[in-house]
């Protein structure tokens, strides 16, 4: 079987449309934070518009990751590129972090809210910080190969493989 020497169209739209999902989730997220906080005052659990967008968002970027994990076990990805051995392992490890992230965000989020622990609200808590820094660390990463290496890196995510 050839390299693959690019991503397909679906993978590209997928890879965007997650990436706006999380930043409309970190954007809008006071709905859903203020409910949680009356809940855990004594009130009654709100549900309104902005509760709910979150937890579909969330719904959403879970499938969807599922989604991109099962295309690139069948179409492929191109292989991590890098100036060393310590670049390539860092793209490796900052990639399995973000789809761990993107998981385990949605799956705590909604064991915290539809369950009521606690625990899992402090656990979502933490990974949205973590999902935050591997963003950054990939968006560094991605800028490194686009302005310092200018090996095209970037070109792989906005074109598809024909």
């Amino acid at each position: 079987m050839p390299a693959v020497t690019g991503y397909t169209r679906r993978q590209i739209a997928l890879h965007w449309i997650v990436a706006a999902l999380i930043l409309m989730q970190y954007l809008f997220k006071d709905g859903i934070a203020s409910a949680w906080e009356g809940w855990r005052s004594g009130a009654a659990a709100t549900f309104n518009l902005a509760v709910a967008g979150h937890i579909v968002g969330g719904g959403l970027i879970l499938g969807l990751v599922i989604w991109r994990l099962a295309l690139r076990r069948r179409d492929g990805v191109p292989a991590i590129t890098g100036d060393s051995r310590v670049q390539v392992a860092l793209a490796r490890v900052t990639h399995a972090g973000l789809y761990l992230a993107m998981i385990l965000l949605p799956v705590s989020g909604a064991v915290a809210w539809f369950g009521g622990v606690e625990t899992a609200a402090a656990g979502h808590n933490v990974l949205k910080v973590v999902l935050l820094a591997l963003i950054a660390l990939h968006v560094v990463g991605a800028l490194y190969h686009q302005f310092v290496l200018r090996d095209g890196l970037l070109a792989r995510m906005r074109s598809a493989r024909i």
